[in-house]
């Protein structure tokens, strides 16, 4: 499970198409217009004015893509799912609504109703120190941690302070480390030690280390394997019944396994990668399935349905936890007054995103079986337009202007953004570009004399002048501002 990136400068597909799916019912005339209308309504979170709408099929050939599924959920219904290309472009397999993906992080929302289901159970207490709850292995606490005790509440909210953001799996070849060796970080496991970097209740700090702890405490309560316990109390009664945490997976037909495959559309040496860390990225799902967890929750929120968990444990689960975001495995969105439970996933060669509304029961499941997911937002974008799910359309349009070549060269330069981190500016022709330290170059587009946007990302950056008409600093706007000094 890897670190999902839209940066730049901080420091954050030719297919087969309409291949079988799809819906989830019979598909009528008025919901095929709708299904038409999102396929060829697609736009970035990023847009020129006077810019066309794109089309999905256009979208999976710019950015390589093999498959693509999507499911829209509205009034607490799944309206429709749809499997886009290939899950196998080899043998020529579609993706259809059935097709398993990796879910990824995703995995850890439905991860925190397992743990959660144990609390509620009364077989855990969220707030005492989890070495109460584990036996099999116990976390080492160190003067790091300055004598606090890290909670369940800490682990499902990343608030524990703890190190490992993610996780890079195993191939079909490499001997497959137990939960403890990950946990210790000793071979084979290619990961660090889960240790403290911060005493726990200081601030959210994303860890996929925590949430195994949170697993390793699930498999010493329940004395199961965890994949078993899952399925049993988590997914089966929510519906899902096709999904599996089993790694890799079991008595499930291959060609039902979306192959994972590079950003340049090439294959994963043994078509996907082994994730032993099945709390944090071990799930193998579908939008469809994925679809009836949100439904289940938005209906459990509202006290209509506890097929898991009840009321009070899920308005529990979607509440922050000592972050404005951070739940116990969700992530909180207010989004112009709408708010979303929700969470994305990267595992080599997949990427994913879901939203839930808490209210209205309306949401988006979008997966691809590719390291390039730039394409989720985009898809999410079109579903919001078409159907009015409010918040979820994000996408600020900018005009661009034009700037003379003299004035584009005075922003040329090195600017240091702090120490061993700079941001060269370089200009080529009537072009300017970027390149922080360690990445790619960047074009920049012009939206007033002194002031560029990024098109890739929602970065803006703005050249200052001292006094004397010198430029000094370069600030850039990426969820807060950052001033760099120009030192060249």
């Amino acid at each position: 499970m890897k670190k999902i990136i839209y940066i730049l400068f901080a420091v954050f597909l030719l297919s087969r198409f309409d291949a079988g799916a799809q819906s989830t019912g019979k598909v009528n005339d008025t919901l095929q217009k709708k299904i038409q209308l999102v396929e060829k309504s697609l736009v970035g979170i990023i847009q020129t004015e006077g810019q066309p709408l794109w089309t999905i099929e256009e979208r999976m050939k710019h950015y390589k893509l093999n498959g693509v599924s999507v499911a829209v959920i509205h009034n607490y219904k799944i309206a429709w799912a749809k499997g886009y290309g290939w899950a196998d472009a080899a043998k020529k397999i579609p993706v259809t609504d059935k097709t398993l993906f990796q879910a990824a992080s995703i995995s850890k929302s439905l991860n925190a109703i397992g743990v959660l289901k144990l609390v509620q159970d009364g077989k855990l207490d969220p707030d005492k120190d989890i070495n109460q709850y584990l036996t099999s292995w116990k976390f080492p606490y160190d003067s790091v941690a300055k004598n606090k005790k890290i909670t369940t509440k800490n682990l499902l909210s990343h608030t524990a302070g703890l190190n490992v953001h993610g996780f890079g799996g195993y191939s079909n070849k490499d001997t497959i480390p137990t939960i403890v060796q990950i946990l210790n970080g000793t071979k084979p496991a290619n990961s660090d030690p889960i240790r403290s970097m911060f005493e726990p209740g200081l601030r959210s700090e994303y860890s996929g280390g925590g949430i195994t702890i949170s697993q390793m405490i699930l498999m010493d309560i329940t004395h199961q394997p965890y994949d078993k316990f899952m399925y049993e109390q988590v997914l089966k009664p929510m519906g899902m019944t096709n999904s599996t945490y089993t790694q890799p997976p079991v008595n499930v037909k291959p060609e039902l396994l979306a192959t994972a495959y590079r950003d340049n559309g090439t294959e994963i040496e043994g078509k996907y990668n082994i994730y032993p860390e099945q709390a944090a990225a071990g799930l193998w799902t579908n939008p469809t399935d994925l679809s009836k967890y949100i439904i289940e929750t938005q209906l459990a929120y509202q006290g209509k349905s506890s097929k898991v968990l009840n009321q009070a444990t899920t308005k529990l689960r979607l509440t922050p936890y000592l972050d404005k975001a951070a739940a116990l495995g969700v992530f909180i969105d207010d989004l112009d007054g709408t708010k979303y439970f929700q969470h994305g996933g990267a595992n080599e060669g997949f990427r994913c995103q879901y939203f839930g509304s808490l209210e209205g029961g309306n949401g988006v499941v979008v997966m691809v079986n590719s390291d390039e997911g730039s394409i989720t937002n985009e898809i999410i974008n079109s579903i919001a337009k078409v159907y009015n799910f409010k918040g979820l359309y994000r996408s600020k349009v900018y005009k661009e202007v034009a700037v003379d070549s003299a004035v584009l060269q005075s922003y040329v330069g090195k600017y240091e953004m702090r120490p061993g981190f700079n941001l060269s500016i370089t200009r080529e022709g009537n072009k300017l570009y970027g390149q922080a330290t360690g990445q790619g170059k960047l074009d920049l587009f012009p939206e007033a004399q002194n002031k560029f946007f990024l098109k890739i990302a929602p970065i803006e950056i703005e050249f200052i002048k001292n006094d004397k008409g010198e430029v000094v600093t370069c600030r850039v706007y990426q969820g807060g501002v950052n001033d760099a000094k120009k030192i060249e």
